[in-house]
């Protein structure tokens, strides 16, 4: 799915999920804005593109040998809002999450994910 600047929030988070599980997290750089902001419970809150490349960066090379991936269970949105419903299925259990995600102009602006961070 080719992206443009009219695409709705649904369709972008749905390119990001198609661009997800090839685990080279990089590839997703081109959906962010550069101010978005990107947050989540174990990292903590990123702002603007540059500091998002560096941690997708970071994470295509963490998580590069982990025997984990994620699965998109559903996707709703309009122009520009929209959310997930997913799992982390991880070798030491699977965690359930949300995100909640705002775009302008065919680009994420705002990223923010909702889980129990793991113990351990």
């Amino acid at each position: 799915m080719e992206l443009t600047d009219m695409a709705s929030a649904k369709q972008v988070i749905e390119k990001f999920w198609e661009i997800q599980n090839d685990h080279d997290y990089t590839k997703l750089s081109p959906l962010f804005a550069d101010d978005a902001v990107f947050e989540d419970p174990a990292i903590g809150r990123v702002e603007g593109k540059p500091a998002i490349e560096k941690l997708l960066a970071g994470l295509t090379k963490e998580l590069a040998d982990k025997k984990m991936h994620f699965e998109v269970l559903e996707i709703a949105g309009d122009e520009h809002v929209a959310w997930s419903r997913w799992l982390w299925k991880r070798p030491e259990g699977d965690i359930e999450g949300v995100g909640l995600y705002k775009v302008a102009n065919g680009q994420l602006i705002s990223y923010r994910d909702f889980y129990a961070v793991p113990k351990g």
